[in-house]
């Protein structure tokens, strides 16, 4: 097995609860990657909109261009919208994620539409902008930071070898795009990541705050969009912890700057 410990992938999920990006390279901020959830559907309430309630949002797919977001349907690739970067031009309204509240602002009456129509319910696309500061949970904030419309944390670090260990134990096996990381490294043993407390890639030092707690959105096929009972069952019969099911670490930037696949991770703590 590896010993060393590289940069396999590099994900960004520009709309929160729809498909993902993989990267050759990523700018690390520190509310999360560049463009890494930015965006969120909230419902007529403000509230949040995610594939726990709404699994065939797994059928929307993102391309990341220079210039725009364009979101696709996977079976019906022609069901197409394009949302530029920059805009954002309906009113700042407070929305809701969890426990947090925040300042978004509304992208368009248009894509409005786009995203209610699909979803057979009134829906807004919000923008975080870089003002709104939703801060981390003082209880594993390192330096005060701030976080994007992620679930609390602005990244998560998943070793292959944890899902391979998993997927030894499934009757069918899973693909990692389940667990939404944003880096993933190959090398280690299982849940290497566990241990981990402070790790440098490239140039950028990160710091491990605590373990992810995983939901039943981790059951939901993202190809297919439908809901099962894996692999959450049998995680739960050897990842849990007072009652919580964990797979992955949640981590805070201790710097800015880019990292890239292929990259070393030091462990320095």
């Amino acid at each position: 097995m590896e010993k060393k410990l590289v940069v396999q992938d590099i994900f960004i999920y520009p709309i929160k609860s729809l498909g993902g990006i993989r990267q050759i390279e990523g700018l690390v901020e520190e509310k999360g990657f560049q463009y890494d959830r930015r965006w969120m559907l909230v419902d007529h309430q403000g509230v949040f909109i995610s594939q726990r309630s709404h699994p065939h949002l797994a059928h929307l797919a993102v391309i990341l261009g220079r210039e725009d977001l364009t979101v696709f349907h996977k079976k019906e690739p022609s069901r197409a919208v394009n949302i530029p970067l920059n805009l954002a031009i309906g009113p700042e309204l407070w929305v809701t994620i969890w426990d947090d509240r925040v300042v978004g602002k509304e992208v368009s009456p248009e894509i409005n539409r786009w995203f209610s129509d699909f979803l057979g319910i009134e829906a807004k696309l919000m923008i975080m902008p870089e003002d709104s500061h939703r801060k981390v949970d003082p209880r594993y904030a390192v330096q005060g930071e701030s976080v994007s419309f992620a679930d609390g944390m602005p990244y998560l670090l998943i070793g292959q070898e944890s899902l391979n260990d998993l997927n030894s134990r499934l009757e069918v096996p899973i693909p990692m795009d389940r667990f939404r990381p944003n880096i993933v490294f190959s090398g280690g043993t299982p849940f290497l990541e566990d241990s981990l407390r402070k790790v440098k890639i490239g140039e950028v030092q990160f710091q491990i705050v605590k373990p992810c707690a995983r939901c039943v959105m981790i059951t939901v096929d993202q190809d297919s969009g439908e809901k099962g009972k894996e692999p959450l069952k049998t995680l739960s019969s050897y990842r849990t912890i007072n009652n919580k099911v964990y797979f992955g670490q949640n981590v805070v930037a201790l710097q800015h700057g880019r990292i890239k696949i292929g990259d070393e991770i030091q462990i320095l703590d």
